[in-house]
Order: structure tokens, then C-alpha cells, then sequence
């Protein structure tokens, strides 16, 4: 242990430590850089919350502050003890004259983390995409090893993984449904967003719970400096943000909402079943902070979202997310960062049928309440340790249905099913050698299952062999694991690189879909006596470069992942208000494989990046294909795009985006039998077909107005779909009208060409 500390007690060394903020708004840096002036191997970054800390001998020293898209700064000290030092960065092009050493500009080539990419929120106002809305799940859809749900969808799959095996995260909460409409829009309004950040491999040990990627998005902290407001008007919907100090300097902040409008529309007719019909959703994002004292500030932030349709009185159907985050940020010390979070997190639906034949309804919830406590301690400027606990609550209320006496459907109320989930981590950031860097660490977890309810074991055909009551907290079963992680990176000169990582996660919330899109009526269920924990075990391998000066980066990575007690569901399974749902699931195995390009232009007048996946990812169950490996249903060989933003001056920006991609494996009929004078279809092998090739072209421009002191727009015009693609959303079959002998198959396909148009603002 003596590597972790062996620079803790030296007398002569002192540390410097802070805060890095944005001059203008007071919003704090994450990754921003301090180093030494003229030296390329001393220096740090800061964390997710903008705090760094830098210990060097005592001596006079010239550090050098910057970050992406600021001027840089540079700031002489004279170390003769440990010194606060809080720096504020102006927002401008970075001056390629002046040095800034290395750690910044090398972070793609030196950053042990591997598997991750950044989003830039800047990036995200010019990419194209469907309705013209802004939408941060539809963009990391062009990236590497990421696949879309489908046509227009926000749902989306990591490295051949589920998509609930994404672990999404708002200021620290868990999302568990995150998409508006069915998927053709996402919960998070870009307006309101910071810091977004993709793991898709090597995640670090504060992360849990999910197997295939964890998605990290933060939310501004809201203008220290000065009230503002932005937003903008499109066709489908409108946005508002404002912000502004609660205490100059000390504390601020920030409230966004969005909502559609087509439910307006259809009050203009004169039909009273359309026109007191419900077609619309909303969400507001809300955060505040205030600094107590230099080693002390609070947080807390908050998100509402819900869709509502409803046809007339006869149908309505409304689900949401709420969250809410209480965090602490401490100095300790110079060097002992701590972050206190208390989370809360809800999922709910509803569904009301009322007609003459029906008068009933169906409820779900899924709720969670969570416990983090992380510390980082700086031990020197070679060596990191973080550590922490994580406590987890969790409470599903399946659907459940309540009608009345006189509609053809029963009611049904389903247990509740609690569960806990207690963790606790430790990673060390080392970089025992100047060209070696590293990150290692372990979770631990131990997920519990509590009563009250009645528990029933079932054997391979899915009968009940045994059933069994609980009381209220008393334990029904539980499973602890180990998750070691290890993430490395090791320079072959200034500008190369080749990373490894390896590690293994644990999930223990499922989500019960037969669509590759999230639905907001999928059924969620825990482990239990018979659902075993969800394992992933992720090796990958990467070459990384940057050329032309830092302004491309390159990188090649291949992966290879084997899990264990992945859910597939019996032929015919029911998931929809089944009190015995886990009678329908079969379990087996998956492994996914491939190999990853991404090239990126970071800067100047053209820039964009060109992503290329080659993938395969399959299951085995033994109830299934008599036992063969089977593509799985977000199976993809090949999936590509290209993004490019043009600004053609000041005042205009031109983008496009193409995408590319295999079909999505598919089951389709292999043959027909009749039974009486009804046609059946009859089914051999799961997933044995593709849909056909898809692929986009996606444009936009964007002019921006001449901007005065107070007050800049612009116009934002899109054309999804430019070539009018008519990409299959569904193939079905069905007998010719001419000879109902033969079979045919149609194509349905969801969209052709959509243009779109939005004024942003911003006073």
C-alpha cells in the first residue's frame, strides 16, 4: 500500500485544490484541466463535480487551466503550504499559441477508461433528427456499438446487450422508462443538460446494477451571475428554460419544461369524441444549489414527466418518471472529496377503458429510494482511491386490475414485490509509470428479497413445485457477488495508445418485453427463488490515436461478452397481469462480439465522425431452437453512420447524417395450417430471419440572427428521411386477395420524409 501514499507524508509537498467554473455562469468544469506549465507529466483533471486537487513540492509554480472550447489561464503561485485555489475559465476558442502541455489534449490517448464516449450538448443542437427536436438518446445512437430500438425510436441497445440492461442516470437517479411518445422522443430535454457521458465497457465500480452500458447525464446548475432565459418553438413542441442567482456567486438556479401540442388541434373539431380527445406530454427539469461555505455546497434537483392519451372518455392511458436528488458535495480536506446523495425515483402507468362492454382499469409503479455515500482521496498525483456505499430500496406493484361488477374482465390485485440492494466499491486511478495508466477496483453487492407475500418455486415446464408465505421483512432469498473491474491504457508514444479492460456486472431488475422497443406497460420483476441474478462478463481491446495536430482522434476497439441468466419467455407466454409471470420465463445464456471504428473531427469549420459497429450478439436457452445458438432480437451484422456540421459562416450551419444497419433479427412464419376455417401460421425457428437493410439521410441548417446584448434566435429547418426511404417498422403476412392459396408478405412502414422547422431563443 506503501504506492498510495508515498507522498502523503513528505514535508516539503503541499496541494493546491478547487473549484474550476465557467466565468460567465458560475456552472462548474468536469474534465477541465490544471497543470504544470512547459511539463507534460504533472497535472490532473477535474471530477464530475468540477473539484480537482494537485500536490507538488514547494516551490513557485506557473499552472496552466483550461478546458475544451475555454481561454485558457494561466495563474503563478508560490507553494509553501496547502492552498485553495478556486479558477474561473472564459468561454472563447482555444489559442493554439498558447501552451497548455499535454493532459488535456492527450485525455483520449492517457485516460485508462476505455469504452466511454462524451456527448457535447453543443453537438447535439445541430444534429438532425426526427420532428426537429433536440434529443440526447437519438444522437448516441451514432455512435459505436450503440443500435437504435427501431424506426424513430429512443430505446436503444449496447454491444448486443437488452434495453433494460441500460443503466440511465439523471443527477444521479435512476430512469426507468426514458421516452416520450412510444420512443420517438426522449425524456431529457437538451436544454437543461450539462454532462453527458456513455460507458459502454470497463464501467467504473461506483456504477451497478446494469449489464450492458451506463448513460450519465447531469443537469446545469443554473447562471451564478445573472438571470437568463432560452428556449424554443418547433411544430411538435415548445421549450422554456430559465435560470438565474439565488445568491450571486453562491448559489443558483434552473427550471425547463417542454410540452407538445397536438391535443390543441383536435379541439378544433366538431367532433366531441375527437375533440375531448388527449394526445400530449410534458416534462420539467428543476435544480438548485447554494454554496454554504468554501468546503460545502448543496444540491437539489428534480424531474416530472408524463404522457397522456386518451381517446374521448372511453380510453386513457398516462405514464411518467419523477425523480428527485438531494446532494451534498464536501471538502473534507485538501485532498478527501465527499458526495452525498439521496435519490428518489418513481415509475407509474395507467390504463382506463370505459364503454359500454368495459369499465375497468390497470395500474403499475415501480419506486425506489437510494443511499450513496463516495469518497475520492487524492494520495498524490499519481494515485486516486475512490470509494463508497450504496443502499438501494426498491418496491414494484405489478399491474394490477380493478373493474367493475358488471365488465366481462376480473379483477386482479398482484402482490408487491420489495427488494434491497447493498453495495459497497473501491477503485485506485494509478499511474505507476508515465506511459502506464490504470483503473482497478471491486463491487460488492448483495441483493435481498423481502416479504410479505406467497412465493412459488417452479420447475423446467413452468408447474408449480412448491409455494411458500413470507411476512412483512422477512427474508425470502438473496445473492452476493463479486464485480472486479480493471480498465488500463498504456502509451506507445505522444500519440498512440492501446487500452485493455475487463469487467464483470450484475443485474437484479428485469424488464419482460417482446418488442425490441421499451414499452411503458413492460413488466418489471426482481430476482428471486427462481430468477437468478443477470451476469455479464466484458473483455475489450482498443487502439487509440490522435493525428492533424490533436484535431482527429481514432480509435479501434473489439470486445467480447458472455452472459449468463439472460430471459427469453415460452411460446405464447402471457406478461401482461399474471400473478404467476415468472412460470412463462425460460433462462439461458447470450455472448456478444465485435469490432468498433470511430474517427472524429474535434475542430474547425467541418467536423463530425464516421462510426462503424460489426457486430453479433446471440442466445441459447435450451427450450429454444431444441437448444442451437439463436441471433438475438437486436441482433445487427453491420450498423454505420456519418455525421457532418458545416459552418458555412457566422451566422449558418449546415448538417447531415447518415445511418446505415443490417435488419434486425426477426421470426417470421415458415408455413401455414388451417383448423376449421381459420388459417394458423406455424413457427420453427426464434429469430431465424431479417428484416431488410435500413438506412437515412437526415439534413439541417441553422440561421442564426444578428444577437444585441439582450437577445439572440434562430432558425433551425430539418428534413428527416430526405430521400423518402420507406424503411420497413413491420413486415406481416397475409393471403392473396387473388389466389388465398398463396401467401404474401407487406411491408408497413412508419415514416417517409418530415420536415421541420424551430426558432430557438435566448435572452
Amino acid at each position: 500500500m506503501s504506492c498510495l501514499f508515498d507522498t502523503v507524508a513528505a514535508q516539503s509537498r503541499h496541494t493546491i485544490s478547487g473549484y474550476i467554473r465557467d466565468a460567465g455562469t458560475g456552472e462548474t468544469l468536469i474534465g477541465a484541466s490544471v497543470q504544470l506549465q512547459n511539463n507534460a507529466l504533472t497535472g490532473t483533471r477535474t471530477n464530475s463535480y468540477g473539484f480537482y486537487s494537485l500536490t507538488l513540492p514547494e516551490s513557485d509554480y506557473v499552472l496552466v487551466f483550461s478546458h475544451v472550447g475555454y481561454q485558457p489561464r494561466e495563474i503563478a503561485i508560490r507553494l509553501n503550504g496547502d492552498k485553495p485555489l478556486d479558477v474561473t475559465l472564459s468561454a472563447g476558442e482555444l489559442l493554439d499559441e498558447v501552451t497548455i502541455g499535454r493532459t488535456m489534449r492527450d485525455d483520449h490517448i492517457r485516460n485508462p477508461q476505455m469504452g466511454v464516449n462524451r456527448v457535447d450538448v453543443n453537438e447535439i443542437r445541430h444534429v438532425p433528427v426526427l420532428f426537429g427536436e433536440k434529443d440526447v438518446l437519438k444522437t448516441i445512437q451514432l455512435l459505436p456499438g450503440v443500435v437504435s430500438g427501431g424506426e424513430g425510436s429512443s430505446n436503444f441497445h449496447v454491444r448486443g446487450g437488452a434495453g433494460d440492461q441500460n443503466l440511465i442516470l439523471l443527477d444521479e437517479a435512476t430512469v426507468y422508462n426514458a421516452s416520450h411518445l412510444f420512443g420517438f422522443f426522449s425524456t431529457f430535454n437538451s436544454d437543461a443538460i450539462k454532462e453527458i457521458k456513455l460507458y459502454k465497457g470497463g464501467m467504473p465500480a461506483q456504477y451497478g446494477g446494469r449489464l450492458a452500458s451506463v448513460l450519465d447525464i447531469l443537469m446545469l446548475d443554473g447562471n451564478q451571475q445573472a438571470f437568463g432565459a432560452q428556449g424554443g418553438v418547433g411544430l411538435i413542441a415548445s421549450r422554456l428554460k430559465v435560470d438565474g442567482p439565488i445568491v450571486a456567486d453562491r448559489g443558483s438556479f434552473m427550471i425547463s419544461g417542454r410540452r407538445t401540442y397536438a391535443d390543441l388541434f383536435l379541439k378544433l373539431s366538431d367532433d366531441p369524441d375527437i375533440n375531448q380527445s388527449r394526445l400530449y406530454f410534458y416534462d420539467l427539469n428543476a435544480k438548485a444549489n447554494y454554496r454554504i461555505n468554501e468546503r460545502n455546497t448543496v444540491f437539489l434537483s428534480g424531474y416530472f414527466g408524463r404522457d397522456v392519451l386518451g381517446y374521448s372518455n372511453q380510453f386513457g392511458f398516462d405514464w411518467g418518471n419523477v425523480t428527485s436528488t438531494l446532494r451534498w458535495n464536501s471538502l473534507l480536506s485538501e485532498r478527501m472529496f465527499s458526495n452525498t446523495v439521496l435519490v428518489f425515483s418513481d415509475f407509474n402507468y395507467n390504463v382506463a377503458i370505459t364503454n359500454n362492454d368495459f369499465d375497468f382499469a390497470i395500474a403499475s409503479r415501480i419506486r425506489n429510494y437510494n443511499l450513496k455515500q463516495d469518497f475520492q482521496f487524492y494520495a498524490s498525483n499519481s494515485s486516486t482511491l475512490r470509494f463508497g456505499v450504496d443502499l438501494l430500496k426498491q418496491r414494484i406493484q405489478p399491474a394490477s386490475i380493478e373493474a367493475n361488477e358488471d365488465t366481462p374482465v376480473n379483477s386482479l390485485q398482484l402482490e408487491d414485490r420489495r427488494g434491497a440492494e447493498l453495495a459497497a466499491y473501491l477503485s485506485h486511478e494509478w499511474k505507476p509509470i508515465p506511459q502506464l495508466s490504470l483503473v482497478y477496483g471491486l463491487r460488492i453487492s448483495n441483493f435481498l428479497l423481502f416479504g410479505p407475500g406467497n412465493f412459488s418455486t417452479y420447475d423446467e415446464a413452468g408447474d408449480i413445485i412448491q409455494r411458500e408465505a413470507y411476512e412483512k421483512g422477512e427474508l425470502v432469498t438473496h445473492y452476493l457477488q463479486f464485480e472486479p473491474r480493471l480498465s488500463l491504457s498504456y502509451q506507445l508514444n505522444a500519440d498512440k495508445s492501446i487500452k485493455f479492460s475487463y469487467n464483470r456486472n450484475t443485474q437484479n431488475l428485469h424488464q419482460l418485453s417482446n418488442s425490441t422497443s421499451s414499452l411503458p406497460t413492460d413488466a418489471w420483476v426482481m430476482s428471486s427463488n427462481n430468477i437468478k441474478p443477470q451476469l455479464a462478463d466484458q473483455a475489450a481491446l482498443g487502439y487509440y490515436q490522435q493525428f492533424g495536430g490533436n484535431t482527429f482522434e481514432f480509435s479501434i476497439e473489439t470486445y467480447y461478452k458472455y452472459m449468463q441468466h439472460q430471459i427469453d419467455y415460452r411460446n405464447g407466454a402471457d406478461l401482461q397481469a399474471n400473478s404467476h409471470i415468472e412460470s412463462e420465463l425460460l433462462f439461458g445464456l447470450g455472448r456478444a462480439y465485435g469490432v468498433e471504428l470511430f474517427l472524429k473531427k474535434k475542430s474547425g469549420k467541418f467536423n463530425g465522425w464516421l462510426s462503424y459497429g460489426l457486430s453479433r450478439s446471440e442466445r441459447q436457452f435450451d427450450a429454444i431452437n431444441e437448444g442451437r445458438w439463436f441471433a438475438a432480437r437486436q441482433d445487427r451484422t453491420h450498423d454505420a453512420a456519418a455525421v457532418a456540421m458545416y459552418q458555412l459562416s457566422p451566422r449558418w450551419n449546415v448538417s447531415a447524417t447518415f445511418v446505415y444497419s443490417t435488419g434486425n433479427a426477426v421470426t417470421f412464419p415458415s408455413g401455414k395450417y388451417t383448423v376449421g376455417e381459420e388459417t394458423l401460421w406455424y413457427y420453427t425457428e426464434r429469430n431465424g430471419y431479417r428484416m431488410p437493410d435500413y438506412h437515412r439521410l437526415d439534413l439541417g441548417v441553422t440561421w442564426e440572427s444578428k444577437p444585441t446584448n439582450r437577445f439572440a434566435s434562430s432558425w433551425t429547418l430539418g428534413v428527416y428521411n430526405a430521400y423518402n426511404r420507406k424503411n420497413a417498422y413491420l413486415i406481416d403476412f397475409r393471403e392473396s386477395e387473388k389466389n388465398p392459396a398463396v401467401t404474401e408478405a407487406y411491408r408497413i412502414a412508419l415514416f417517409g420524409i418530415i420536415p421541420s422547422i424551430t426558432w430557438n431563443f435566448k435572452f
